[in-house]
């Protein structure tokens, strides 16, 4: 299946509560995994809250890496967002698994712009007419 992009989304639960509570280094492992999946990193812009919580972005050339933390439950919501066919998402959702110190990660992945003719990758450039793409023929509910 060809898609413009890979989307993962991670479920970090019972992580340190200390580290996700703490904008510097918050920020700091955001942009290392950025940087250890080799992505271009183009803009950081990250906000804590009063009491607890930070919610972050890490836009890179090749998308995104997002994050909202919840100390006060050890839980963060991480989205790595990738386009392309370089770079590889799961070496940056590793070590934000082993930095945030997640003793209950998990993962689901999306295909993000599946645009399709048959069993070709359409090619990566604007196109001047409107095209009409193949139909999903079912949606599917993730949990």
């Amino acid at each position: 299946m060809h898609a413009l992009g890979r989307h993962l989304l991670l479920e970090l639960k019972l992580c340190n509560s200390k580290v996700l509570n703490d904008l510097k280094k918050v920020q700091e492992i955001m942009v290392s995994a950025a940087k250890e999946a080799k992505a271009t990193i183009v803009e950081i812009s990250f906000h804590k809250f009063s009491p607890f919580g930070i919610s972050g972005v890490v836009v890179i050339a090749e998308s995104h890496i997002s994050i909202h933390t919840w100390p006060e439950y050890g839980y963060a919501a991480i989205d790595i967002f990738t386009c392309g066919d370089v770079l590889q998402p799961e070496t940056a959702a590793d070590l934000l698994i082993e930095k945030f110190q997640s003793k209950d990660p998990s993962i689901v992945e999306l295909k993000r712009g599946i645009l399709i003719r048959g069993d070709v990758k359409l090619p990566h450039k604007p196109v001047k007419e409107v095209v009409e793409y193949a139909r999903t023929k079912e949606l599917q509910m993730v949990p």
